[in-house]
């Protein structure tokens, strides 16, 4: 028996739709929860039962909404009608937002559920007009442009904590692991096109008419002769022709970075997102994206995994913990990396070791405004047999600095632990590899998004593709968490 506290909001809701002129906003989530008190013509709509049960669970209520009492000459759509269709886009796979508008016009049902402006008609049973009660493509591209990508974030933040809740309910327990990775996404425009003829094609001053707001960017960079024959390398004598090596592959475009969580024998779901011109490197988005994790956490995370990319010192120094030694960052060095730092060691007290094993005494430290993505203290360490006073024996190992002249070898690094954290991580113990294969849940995640259209975007905005990654994230999410309630609930 349900009582009258439950009825009456419903019944209101109810009531504020048969109001015809005045804008409303009508709560999925309260009709997900009381659909018997639904009208007849939408619980015999089978699409508008399926997508109330897909976004129904969502908080709703939470989301920020527009000032729905100015008038635009026309009623104002709200902010939960508007990210409602476009999810629905997206799930159903509609090419366009005028294949979208066409799509609910042939199902009035789903109009009256998402809570757009009714326009009354008596020609029709439900007693509104489909048509009339629509927006514009135009206007559609224009509130997918033009509305902040806050509000999507905030229906984003909702998907997450509609999981977390599923994990409470259900016993599983979270996974202290977090995987991170950029996907490119191409800009619309011709330069993006090899069959299309454009003069200087990749002229970063020469911004494409087609998007005002992408950059050009490098997705993948090497230095490598292409693969035309058997031949062995020519020697550097006689050096290869520029033609013949390939350099990396070049976009106008976005990038999408994402923060990824494995549910062990579940899946995977998206915890944080952020969206940047294409021109950003890929540890651009590791602070922003570890500031939006330790707000959706309210912690930092133990354990992170990441690609080649991420191979800087701040990154081994954000996981490590004096409190929690087992914490750290599973990361492969990179191959520039790998050449510089063959072989070096450290003593107990954190000096490093010159090839012969002696500890490096600290010369002078600087503050480094240049060479990092973030302001560090950097540090230029001796040869212990020069400095600080010359001692009168020669080195072990005979190196070839070891001189009056060279004053033998040196070494430039970060005065942080996670310099060192770098290049003492054991990569082949166990529990490296074991965080290091949870990083192919972020590459399912990216195969998930690809399939839902995110790397070539129909949009010229840089705004309107940041709010379509957002959505595309957020059903993501949720259809992981409908696998877990089904899983947990086979008859629902």
């Amino acid at each position: 028996m349900i009582s009258n506290s439950i009825v009456t909001p419903v019944k209101a809701l109810w009531n504020r739709f048969q109001v015809s002129n005045n804008p409303k906003n009508g709560n999925l989530h309260t009709f997900w929860l009381h659909q018997d008190y639904l009208p007849d013509f939408v619980r015999s709509s089978q699409p508008a039962m399926r997508f109330l049960d897909l976004l129904g669970p969502l908080s709703w209520s939470q989301l920020p909404e527009r000032n729905l009492i100015r008038n635009w000459g026309q009623p104002t759509i709200p902010n939960i009608a508007f990210l409602a269709a476009c999810l629905i886009k997206l799930e159903d796979g509609r090419d366009s937002m005028d294949d979208l508008l066409l799509y609910l016009e042939e199902h009035p049902a789903l109009i009256w559920l998402l809570g757009f402006p009714l326009v009354p008609s008596n020609q029709y049973p439900f007693g509104f007009d489909p048509r009339a009660s629509l927006l514009t493509e135009r206007h559609m591209a224009r509130l997918l442009r033009q509305t902040q990508n806050t509000i999507f974030q905030s229906l984003f933040v909702s998907s997450v904590q509609l999981l977390f809740q599923e994990f409470a309910r259900q016993r599983i327990p979270m996974n202290d692991c977090i995987s991170v990775d950029t996907k490119h996404i191409l800009a619309w425009v011709k330069e993006n096109n090899p069959k299309a003829y454009v003069d200087n094609r990749f002229n970063k001053a020469q911004q494409p008419k087609g998007d005002p707001d992408c950059k050009l960017g490098c997705k993948r960079k090497h230095n490598k002769r292409l693969q035309q024959s058997d031949e062995p390398i020519t020697p550097l004598t006689n050096p290869l022709p520029a033609n013949t090596l390939q350099f990396g592959e070049f976009y106008w475009g976005y990038g999408s970075g994402i923060v990824v969580v494995k549910v062990p024998d579940q899946g995977e779901f998206v915890l944080a997102e952020l969206t940047q011109s294409f021109n950003h490197s890929d540890l651009s988005y590791f602070f922003p994206l570890m500031e939006k994790t330790e707000q959706i956490l309210g912690f930092k995370p133990r354990f992170g995994t990441f690609d080649a990319a991420f191979d800087a010192w701040y990154v081994y120094e954000y996981f490590h913990r004096d409190d929690d030694p087992q914490a750290f960052a599973a990361i492969p060095i990179s191959e520039k990396g790998r050449y510089k730092t063959k072989g070096r060691n450290f003593d107990a007290e954190g000096l490093p070791l010159c090839a012969a094993g002696l500890s490096m005494p600290l010369l002078f430290s600087f503050t480094d405004r240049t060479s990092c993505l973030i302001e560090h203290e950097r540090g230029k360490y001796g040869c212990p047999l020069f400095f600080p006073t010359p001692a009168r024996k020669p080195c072990p190992i005979s190196h070839k600095n070891c001189s009056k002249k060279k004053k033998g070898c040196t070494a430039m690094m970060p005065i942080s632990i996670g310099a060192r954290l770098r290049y003492t991580l054991d990569r082949d113990s166990q529990i490296y590899k074991s965080m290091y294969r949870q990083r192919t849940a972020v590459e399912r995640i990216n195969s998930q998004a690809f399939h839902l259209g995110i790397e070539r975007p129909h949009l010229r905005n840089g705004s309107a593709i940041a709010n379509l990654n957002t959505l595309i994230y957020t059903l993501i999410n949720l259809r992981l968490f409908h696998r877990l309630h089904q899983l947990n609930n086979p008859a629902s």
